[in-house]
């Protein structure tokens, strides 16, 4: 099997990172957390050569999901998100930042991601692990050496809580005994900021030591 490829998007005011994870071979594509900036990832995909085949969202927070609308009349693709950020992702004109980062009122999801799902793309895949904490939906995605982390964990830090559903008790939980459990050299791809490790994490970060 070749190798998972990922490119990095950063979009919108609050810089959060669109992935997109591809497959080596075939170039078919998983667009992951488009924010903002449509036009901006229309263009990665372009460079690239990518051929997107589904939208997944880790969590439905507006900064991760205020682009969807475009991404997938685009592209017509699938979307798909856990079923306990559904709310969120009808509600999504209603945050206060909507407009500072151009967001569209979000299309319904076209299936839900439970824990232990895989989603292919090629010949690549993406395992489903349900991290709730930063919101009661909030997922990561582990492929071969890498884990896509959305706002659970960041390098040096993690998501917070403190917005409706955000549970403290449950993300430390999701990071102690779900993402700290992977191989240490995993790469984490965090929904803002610089990529990082399981073991520099397990080792430096200051909130969950």
């Amino acid at each position: 099997m070749e190798g998972m490829k990922v490119e990095t998007v950063v979009v919108g005011a609050l810089e959060t990172n669109c992935y997109l994870v591809y497959c080596e071979t075939t170039l078919e594509c998983a667009v992951i957390d488009p924010g903002a900036d449509s036009g901006k990832i229309f263009r990665a995909v372009a460079d690239k050569g990518l051929k997107p085949v589904v939208l997944i969202d880790t969590h439905g927070h507006v900064d991760h999901v205020g682009a969807n609308k475009d991404i997938k009349d685009h592209f017509d693709i699938p979307l798909m998100i856990h079923e306990a950020d559904v709310p969120m992702l009808r509600n999504t004109l209603l945050s206060v930042i909507a407009s500072l980062l151009g967001a569209k009122a979000s299309p319904d999801p076209d299936s839900f991601l439970h824990e232990g799902d895989e989603i292919r793309f090629g010949e690549s895949c993406l395992h489903v692990m349900h991290t709730p904490g930063h919101s009661p939906g909030s997922v990561s995605l582990k492929g071969e050496g890498l884990l896509l982390s959305g706002d659970t964990l960041f390098c040096g830090g993690v998501g917070r809580t403190d917005l409706p559903g955000g549970s403290w008790d449950d993300l430390v939980r999701s990071i102690q005994e779900r993402i700290f459990t992977l191989d240490g050299q995993t790469k984490v791809y965090p929904g803002h900021g610089p990529a990082t490790s399981v073991d520099q994490e397990k080792n430096e970060n200051p909130y969950v030591l």
